[in-house]
């Protein structure tokens, strides 16, 4: 079994498996724990080869999402692998510039609102305030 992982020096690597349409996210060997964990948090299904001796640990997409689903989670996942620190290859066949970007977007979001603030101590009834509008 090829690992692009290992061959390409990556931490991660997401591509189509060939004579299948199964994506792939291929680990090196000995990879940490955190990123496989990471990998499953992402929502990617872990599988190993063989059993009894892990030699080799790879990832996929479930199978039951449709192929847009599946397109769109490996996309989602890549911004957060990044984040932790790793470095990731995806394969042009599955990578979608507006859904990365979109993850992308989602991750820095909670970052971007405002912390919650105190309220304010109430005025005086006689002074009247505009209403505030968000856009």
């Amino acid at each position: 079994m090829a690992n692009l992982a290992d061959e390409y020096g990556t931490d991660v690597e997401i591509y189509i498996k060939a004579l299948t349409t199964t994506i792939h996210a291929d680990t090196p060997t000995g990879a940490p724990a955190g990123l496989h964990d990471l990998l499953e948090q992402l929502g990617l299904e872990r599988h190993e080869y063989p059993t009894s001796e892990l030699l080799y640990i790879w990832h996929t997409v479930p199978d039951h999402l449709d192929s847009d689903e599946q397109k769109r989670l490996a996309n989602r996942a890549i911004p957060a692998l990044l984040l932790a620190g790793y470095t990731v290859n995806c394969d042009p066949e599955v990578f979608d510039e507006a859904l990365y970007q979109q993850a992308v977007h989602r991750l820095r979001a909670p970052a971007a609102r405002p912390a919650p603030q105190q309220p304010a101590p109430a005025s005086s009834p006689s002074r009247s305030v505009p209403a505030r509008r968000t856009p």
